[in-house]
């Protein structure tokens, strides 16, 4: 009976990946982006999301490498989106209404850019509470723009990859 159960969910999943293949690059390169934003990393769950999307890449017949290509794009695009803002608005920006509720997130965060410099780009990709204010900060800091055009290029395509590969190895191994 479990057998039977879960051999129709895994159908069941594996006929939408089919059905909704086109949409897996879209969606994912809009959930990386979203969850790069300043802020809205913290309310969007955009990791469990794009985790289920390397789940049925796994289980489809979608390709893999523009799904990824489209999420390590959009991860790096919010970033960009984020240093942007840091430079233009500059230290004014720590006084807006969402960021002054949240003092030790921009004190942690102008902490670890200050003790990792331009590596700090690519760790605070991989941990949550840093990644929603780091790139924002190290633009407000003066991070030098191709240093961290770099890092951030460079991350983000680690990034989506490490986001794709448990789900996508690890649905493969149950088909």
């Amino acid at each position: 009976m479990l057998f039977e159960t879960f051999h129709s969910l895994q159908e069941t999943l594996v006929d939408f990946a089919r059905t909704h293949a086109d949409w897996l690059a879209p969606l994912g390169f809009a959930f990386a982006f979203l969850k790069s934003l300043p802020l809205v990393a913290l309310v969007i769950p955009g990791t469990a999301l794009l985790l289920s999307i390397g789940a049925i890449l796994g289980l489809g017949d979608s390709a893999f490498v523009p799904v990824w290509l489209a999420i390590a794009v959009g991860a790096a695009l919010g970033d960009w989106v984020q240093y942007a803002c840091g430079v233009w608005f500059g230290p004014g920006l720590m006084r807006s209404r969402p960021l002054r509720k949240r003092p030790a997130l921009l004190h942690r965060s102008t902490l670890f850019i200050q003790k990792w410099g331009v590596l700090s780009i690519v760790l605070c990709r991989f941990f949550g509470p840093l990644r929603a204010t780091v790139p924002m900060i190290a633009g407000i800091c003066g991070m030098r723009p191709a240093a961290f055009q770099i890092a951030n290029w460079a991350s983000a395509f680690l990034w989506a990859a490490a986001l794709l590969l448990p789900g996508w190895w690890g649905t493969r191994a149950f088909l």
